[in-house]
């Protein structure tokens, strides 16, 4: 009895080669950004195969990643593209990689709803995050120091904000994070701190978007056009702060995996895009 108990553990560990090699369960990790939207995929796709668990959890990009090169998910949700030093490693341990865009996201600067400030510039944006504008009068609000929020560096959404705000796309700045800023762990904390603080500012996904938190209109320039964070205007190009999403898998998908993503890009799962507030792939 003890042997076949351990077989059948053994069995649900395996990676998700086919449904015919009863697999019954999938491991998808990483970026917080995305959590919502893949546990919305996850239970579409379980209720059309009843047959197939998947668990979703966060973390972070850097977790997901990390997750995928040692073997312990099947499917890693990451906010920012793969580092060549992490595909590097992943090689090294007999992991390949393969990258799948199943989504843009935009990435929303909020404050609270009674802070008069409704647009930003992006150089407001940078001076404000590096703690050189240090008080809301400098860009048009109250006298009150600016409190600043910022996810953990682990977080794709920290690196990419910090490499699309902070540093301009400019890949030999070295602007960073004020020291002041508040590493949170999760998008949920940022809008959870936003809420019942009228002095902050942070930055997540437009996904988690809510009326407790306001969002700004974002212009390249003080010269150019302000754009708030839709998916109207992340798919015209016309808000400033948008990015691809990115699944990543061990080589090219097989069984459940495979099944689990063709359901992802069909029609159905991006539906599920546009409804978490995400800018599909595919129309």
């Amino acid at each position: 009895m003890m042997k076949k108990i351990l077989a059948v553990i053994a069995g649900m560990t395996l990676c998700a080669a086919a449904f015919a090699e009863n697999v019954h369960s999938l491991q998808v990790k990483g970026s917080d950004t995305m959590v919502n939207l893949s546990q919305a995929w996850a239970e579409e796709f379980m209720r059309k195969n009843p047959d197939l668990f998947i668990a979703v959890t966060g973390g972070g990009s850097g977790t997901g990643l990390a997750a995928l090169i040692s073997g312990t998910c099947d499917v890693a949700n990451s906010s920012r593209r793969m580092k060549d030093r992490e595909r590097a490693l992943a090689e090294k341990k007999g992991v390949h990689p393969a990258e799948f865009k199943p989504a843009l996201d935009g990435i929303a600067v909020v404050v609270n709803p009674k802070n008069p400030v409704s647009r930003l510039a992006m150089e407001e944006l940078a001076g404000i995050f590096a703690g050189k504008i240090k008080n809301w009068k400098d860009v048009g609000g109250k006298d009150a120091k600016i409190v600043i929020l910022s996810r953990e560096v682990n977080s794709g959404t920290h690196v990419y904000f910090k490499e699309r705000v902070l540093r301009r796309g400019d890949p030999n700045a070295r602007e960073e994070f004020s020291p002041e800023a508040l590493l949170l762990p999760s998008s949920q904390a940022i809008a959870d701190e936003v809420t019942q603080n009228d002095a902050a500012i942070g930055y997540y996904g437009m996904g988690y978007l809510s009326p407790a938190q306001k969002a700004l209109s974002v212009a390249g320039d003080k010269n150019s056009e302000y754009a708030a964070p839709t998916v109207q205007n992340v798919v015209s190009g016309r808000y400033p702060i948008s990015r691809p999403l990115y699944l990543y898998t061990n080589g090219e998908p097989r069984g459940a995996v495979k099944a689990f993503l063709d359901f992802i890009f069909s029609a159905e799962g991006q539906e599920v895009v546009s409804k978490m507030d995400f800018v599909p792939v595919k129309n």
